[in-house]
């Protein structure tokens, strides 16, 4: 059975700026467009929602023709769910009103989320007899995305949803939205510059430079690049999947499988909750906080060594190199060493050592 796609072919110029893009990602979980500013992002999802009608453009949905040579179909019969940096709730109604303004225009037939299980899963339960005026950042933004699924779109178009917002409340929406990705099932493509927010949401990204696409690859893929654009900030790092357990008497908590297993701290206001809710968690490890050991260390404060291969072996500047690395699970681990310590230490592809890693955290 083929997986649906969707599909955009468009070129536009617009004074010195030119899109020119053919394109096709699967209509499965979150797709991120990442790249700098003004480098057509915003552009390509209103091309995408119907709010751009670019002469020539090709636009297909899972098959459907939303944009072809002989027609035009209209955003409000694309059935998309927009949300963009700044909320824009409706002020003349509360909290509710705005949630179920989307829902009670949607027929019966195609109503496929409701109110209930959208308010669980964004937090909205304390919320919802609220005048829009006395709601945070945060929860405005999260009232809105809670109006945009109501409307039970067929795709979720998210634009720098977190862009207007302070640090603080970006790390307290961020888990809401990561909820809203798993459980909805409603396929999103999100607008965003934020390596950390590509890193925690998206399972595919799409890089793009001056009205161009680079590149379409899954997460895994983007972070093995020694060049991704993703480690413009921090340097090069690794983005592991897997099953986070119930924290011990320490706080501690394992994630992964036997012989690929790490553990980490986490806050004491994660101690209640329960592993079920903690599948497919994700961690990042920053390449320079891994060491690379001949040997297993025992007597060490370090708790997570593991084996890996080597596989690969790239040139970074100031006499660095990066160490493509493979896990027992099967995933990558990225290790940052100096060419002094590989030389010494004699390592080539092929080669099983001890990763020793410093630090680990959670993708929140």
């Amino acid at each position: 059975m083929s997986t649906a796609l969707l599909q955009i072919s468009a070129n536009m110029q617009r004074g010195d700026f030119t899109l020119d893009v053919n394109a096709a990602w699967p209509l499965t979980g979150v797709t991120a467009l990442f790249g700098r500013s003004g480098c057509g992002k915003t552009t390509l999802l209103r091309i995408i929602a119907g709010l751009e009608k670019v002469s020539g453009a090709q636009v297909s949905f899972a098959g459907s023709g939303w944009q072809t040579t002989h027609q035009f179909v209209p955003i409000e019969k694309r059935r998309v769910g927009l949300v963009f940096q700044e909320a824009s709730l409706l002020p003349h109604l509360s909290v509710t009103g705005n949630l179920l303004y989307g829902y009670q225009r949607t027929p019966d037939a195609l109503r496929r989320l409701q109110p209930d299980a959208v308010i669980r899963m964004l937090g909205l339960e304390t919320l919802l007899q609220r005048r829009v005026d006395q709601l945070s950042g945060g929860q405005a933004q999260r009232v809105a995305l809670g109006r945009a699924l109501l409307s039970s779109p067929q795709l979720l178009l998210l634009d720098e949803p977190l862009a207007a917002l302070d640090t603080q409340t970006k790390r307290e929406i961020m888990p809401f939205l990561s909820r809203l990705a798993s459980e909805s099932a409603v396929p999103i493509v999100l607008i965003t510059h934020s390596p950390e927010e590509v890193q925690r949401l998206a399972d595919r990204v799409v890089f793009m430079r001056n009205g161009v696409i680079d590149e379409i690859c899954d997460l895994q893929q983007a972070m093995a690049r020694p060049d991704s654009p993703l480690f413009a900030d921090e340097g090069p790092a690794t983005v592991l999947t897997g099953v986070l357990s119930d924290a011990d008497e320490q706080g501690v908590r394992s994630f992964g499988v036997e012989n690929a297993r790490l553990f980490v701290q986490t806050p004491s206001s994660d101690l209640g909750q329960q592993s079920s809710s903690l599948a497919n968690t994700r961690l990042r490890v920053l390449a320079r906080d891994v060491s690379v050991a001949l040997d297993d260390p025992q007597r060490i404060s370090i708790r997570n060594h593991l084996q890996v291969v080597i596989q690969q072996i790239h040139e970074l500047p100031d006499n660095r190199l990066l160490l493509t690395t493979q896990l027992a699970d099967g995933q990558h681990l990225l290790i940052e060493i100096t060419r002094w310590s590989a030389l010494q230490l004699q390592l080539r592809t092929g080669q099983t050592v001890w990763a020793l890693i410093k630090s680990v955290a959670l993708v929140r």
